[in-house]
């Protein structure tokens, strides 16, 4: 399988990563309700939780649009897949250092932590538009830090950006096969 070849299989398998683009952007916007209408340490559990049902909601997703939501046995872009969420989730434990230091950092710290990962996507899916998608995400984080924002802007900027980001996702040209 060349590597062209490879980002096309994922393209096609997980709907370019758009349905994962909107199931994170409903984990954020469940944040920023549960900070609305409880509290910011239940908004970042619900974030943390959220972001666990991420990649199993997706794949539901993507059979529901007709897409395997599997790559193909031998992608060796599945290996980059499975080692950019092992990286994320161990950089989690930084953000949650943070928020016990300073709790208004914790979603920029997400932010930050999440545009990294859509970085690797552009590599992944072949697709130029995660570079936009990453560097939103990081500029956002770095406007909320320097204009002392409070938590609950974090949370919905997250669910704003992931939102229009999947949409942009949906419809670019998704390879069929």
């Amino acid at each position: 399988m060349s590597f062209a070849e490879a980002q096309r299989d994922m393209r096609f398998a997980y709907f370019n990563g758009a349905t994962g683009a909107v199931v994170s952007a409903t984990a954020w916007l469940a944040a920023a309700l549960v900070i609305t209408f409880v509290n910011v340490s239940t908004g970042i559990v619900a974030l943390l939780v959220g972001g666990m049902f991420i990649f199993p909601v997706s794949v539901v997703l993507d059979k529901v649009l007709r897409r395997p939501g599997k790559h193909s046995e031998g992608n060796p872009l599945g290996a980059l897949a499975l080692e950019g969420t092992i990286w994320m989730i161990l950089t989690m434990a930084i953000a949650i250092g943070i928020a016990l230091y300073r709790v208004e950092w914790f979603f920029p710290a997400m932010l930050l932590i999440i545009g990294g990962r859509y970085l690797s996507f552009a590599t992944l899916f072949g697709m130029k538009l995660y570079w936009a998608f990453g560097a939103t995400l990081a500029v956002s984080a770095v406007w909320l830090l320097k204009s002392g924002a409070p938590p609950i802007s974090g949370a919905w900027t997250g669910a704003l950006v992931e939102y229009v980001y999947s949409i942009a996702l949906f419809a670019a040209r998704s390879d069929e096969r």
